[in-house]
């Protein structure tokens, strides 16, 4: 139970660096900025995964 709790905390995490990558990127595509736009791109793509990654169900969870 410790395990799956421990990964819904990372997920819960990786919500928020996908939406600060998100905004990184608004952020740089308003101002012109390549930086914030490259970075934010990549802050929301492995929000995203890691995302997806913590939340798959793994054999040895129990129901």
């Amino acid at each position: 139970m410790i395990r799956a709790e421990r990964r819904i905390v990372f997920a819960a995490i990786a919500v928020f660096v996908a939406l600060a990558g998100m905004a990184m990127v608004i952020h740089g595509v308003l101002f012109d900025t390549r930086n914030a736009t490259l970075y934010g791109g990549v802050l929301l793509v492995v929000g995203v995964a890691v995302l997806a990654l913590m939340l798959t169900p793994r054999p040895t969870d129990k129901l």
